[in-house]
């Protein structure tokens, strides 16, 4: 089993992935031991240039509060009502990846310490300022972070995990996988958001068919 791990595909800025969140932590934390747990970030909306229309906010607002319904994750709605807000992924993937590289065992931590910052706590994760003060949390130096964040070789990782995600045939987020098989692939766990009550049984069962072969 040394070889088997989980796939995470999940983006810092997508909402079911914040909803998702408790449930990731806790397959990490009961079968991470032995099939850990790799992130590969998305790519939800990287590169965005353009300001949210009003009423791109409200549609917006409206999932987050599909989400919350589901989850029980908790949401602030302040940063969708700010005019000229920039829904930019790019940068938390990139401060994601600098954490992963730097602390691969803090790398969904920080990808839940990225996503509660903008989802419970207001605080606009586009901002490399405020990516630095919450990579210094994680151990990462301020000094030098927002250049290395703007970095060739940061953008060049976190565009190669968008492109794992395309060639995986990620289309949504969260999506959790599992493998190798004994044919050497990976089969789904969830695309897409399910409680743990749903996703916990389906992980139980694949590692006891593992197991037992």
């Amino acid at each position: 089993m040394d070889s088997l791990q989980f796939v995470y595909f999940a983006d810092p800025m997508c909402s079911w992935c914040w909803g998702f969140s408790p449930v990731i932590e806790q397959i990490a934390a009961r079968y991470g031991a032995a099939v850990p747990v790799r992130l590969v970030v998305g790519g939800l909306r990287p590169g965005t240039t353009e300001p949210m229309t009003a009423q791109a906010r409200e549609t917006l607002c409206g999932h987050w509060r599909e989400v919350e319904a589901a989850s029980g994750q908790p949401f602030a709605y302040g940063l969708t009502e700010r005019d000229g807000f920039i829904y930019d992924t790019d940068p938390a993937a990139r401060a994601t990846v600098m954490v992963r590289r730097a602390f691969p065992d803090k790398a969904l931590a920080f990808l839940s310490r990225v996503q509660r910052a903008f989802y419970a706590e207001n605080l606009d994760v586009t901002s490399p300022a405020v990516l630095a003060d919450l990579a210094v949390e994680f151990g990462l130096a301020r000094e030098g972070f927002e250049a290395q964040l703007a970095s060739e070789d940061v953008k060049r990782e976190t565009w190669s995990d968008y492109a794992i995600s395309q060639r995986a045939g990620v289309t949504g987020f969260p999506t959790l996988v599992a493998g190798p098989g004994k044919d050497g692939t990976y089969g789904a766990v969830t695309r897409g958001f399910q409680p743990a009550e749903v996703i916990l049984p389906v992980v139980h069962q694949w590692l006891s068919s593992v197991r037992a072969a």
